[in-house]
């Protein structure tokens, strides 16, 4: 199953109030900018601001008609009443803990939480759901939350499924043993890391998967001209080794006269094995510029032979065209 989902799509963690709080009115401008500029694919998810992202998404596209774009969301976190609440959630979001996540890959959890993600986002389907994270369950994800999606898929009720996660080798698992449709590999082929390059990106080649690249800024430390410590890297703070590999990315990224963020996006679409970027955005603006940089030129092909030749790239990773 081939979906429209374009070169570059919307992730709406930050929707959720990833690492800061944002109201309703700025994450709605956040999809309009990003819809003005041509997105039309938007990823969420159950455990961004604990249902949050999925109620602002479904809102923000409500004016629009449903057969004009592409929505993911994902399953393997339920969300159920917090018997307990702090006041505040722990897992890097900016809400509220009134509610409370818990895993569950079972069939009657995955079909329960789609129907959960489908009132969230006010919509009667959604065109792909991706198990989310089932690094620490695999087994149970691919026994019976992948099985469970099969059939969703079988009966027409998503058009396609797949996988997402961090970890490339659950990633190749699910490539490997199933018959997926989409991985979405998260901050996997970066910049700053390209795990996947080894065998997963070939491995989707050969078996037809479209690959979705997302979290190219790797959490947040590629997203800026200039890095600094303060922006998270994998969604942690960033060692310092990371931070001054990103700030002598950048520097080299100035030399040539492009930016650390067109670098970024351009790269990780840069391997033919991927079919579409998924960036996420800190407001309309980020979202304006992101799909400047990533419809725009590319940068110089100058620019990648220098990161190669100071090693700060694998020189095996495919590098895209350069700009005339």
């Amino acid at each position: 199953m081939t979906l429209p989902f374009g070169r570059l799509g919307l992730g709406c963690a930050q929707l959720g109030n990833l690492y800061q709080a944002i109201d309703d009115d700025e994450a709605t401008a956040t999809v309009e900018a990003a819809w003005t500029a041509g997105v039309r694919y938007f990823d969420t998810a159950p455990h961004y601001g604990l249902g949050l992202s999925e109620r602002r998404l479904g809102a923000a596209l409500r004016e629009h008609h449903r057969d004009e774009y592409v929505v993911s969301t994902k399953v393997g976190r339920l969300l159920v009443p917090n018997p307990s609440p702090t006041g505040h959630d722990d897992e890097l979001f900016d809400v509220p803990d009134t509610l409370r996540r818990v895993w569950d890959f079972s069939a009657d959890g995955v079909r329960r939480s789609l129907a959960d993600s489908l009132e969230r986002l006010g919509l009667d389907r959604v065109d792909l759901v991706l198990i989310h994270d089932p690094e620490g369950h695999a087994d149970e994800a691919l026994d019976t939350a992948y099985p469970a999606l099969e059939r969703l898929r079988a009966d027409g009720v998503v058009r396609a499924i797949g996988v997402g996660s961090m970890d490339v080798g659950v990633l190749t698992r699910f490539a490997a043993d199933t018959d997926i449709d989409v991985v979405m590999s998260a901050g996997r082929y970066t910049l700053l890391d390209q795990p996947a390059l080894d065998t997963l990106l070939p491995l989707c080649s050969r078996r037809g998967i479209t690959v979705l690249n997302a979290a190219v800024f790797n959490g947040g430390l590629l997203a800026e001209d200039r890095p600094h410590g303060t922006l998270r890297y994998n969604y942690q703070n960033s060692p310092d080794t990371v931070l001054e590999l990103a700030s002598a990315m950048a520097a080299v990224c100035e030399r040539h006269g492009t930016t650390l963020p067109a670098a970024a996006l351009h790269f990780a679409a840069g391997n033919p094995a991927i079919s579409t970027v998924v960036a996420g955005a800190q407001g309309p603006e980020q979202a304006s510029r992101n799909a400047a940089l990533a419809f725009g030129p590319p940068p110089p092909a100058a620019l990648w032979a220098d990161l190669i030749r100071n090693g700060l790239l694998r020189p095996d990773a495919p590098t895209p065209p350069g700009a005339a």
